[in-house]
């Protein structure tokens, strides 16, 4: 019998990242520096050969527009398709609340718990990190991504 897991995936900037759950400890990552759209079936084949999943989990912005889309997407489907539930969780979750990369010299930024744009000068070098413990209390079943920006 396969290993039942949870998975969770931050697909918003490079590397990809994806972390394999067992009773919500970190037992593997893996990364990728291609496109979520090339990286995430050929990733999820293999985790699917050795793996059951259990419930799916996901960064759901802000960030790219394109990698938020492709994530949603495609988890949004496996969701459906093996009968698991989604969860969600906004990136700065993952990254110490540090500033995200919008478009030019705009950047997403939490000010007093509301998302908002502000233009920068210093580029912030703080990337993304899987947790080590799923802290369930954490993510939320509105899965729907955040732009906060309209798509251009």
């Amino acid at each position: 019998m396969r290993k039942k897991v949870e998975i969770l995936c931050i697909t918003l900037s490079t590397p990809l990242l994806i972390g394999i759950y067992e009773d919500g400890k970190l037992i593997q990552n893996i990364t990728s520096d291609a496109k979520s759209s090339d990286a995430m079936p050929l990733i999820f084949e293999e985790i699917l050969q050795k793996y059951e999943l259990k419930a799916l989990y996901y960064v759901n912005g802000p960030g790219s527009f394109m990698a938020i889309k492709v994530a949603y997407i495609f988890l949004r489907s496996l969701s459906i398709l093996k009968d698991v539930p989604l969860f969600a969780r906004d990136a700065f979750y993952f990254n110490e609340n540090q500033p995200i990369k919008a478009i030019g010299k705009l950047f997403f930024v939490r000010i007093n718990q509301e998302i908002k744009t502000q233009k920068l000068e210093t580029v912030p070098t703080s990337g993304f990190k899987l947790p080590d413990v799923l802290d369930y209390a954490a993510f939320h079943q509105d899965t729907a991504p955040l732009y906060m920006i309209g798509a251009v």
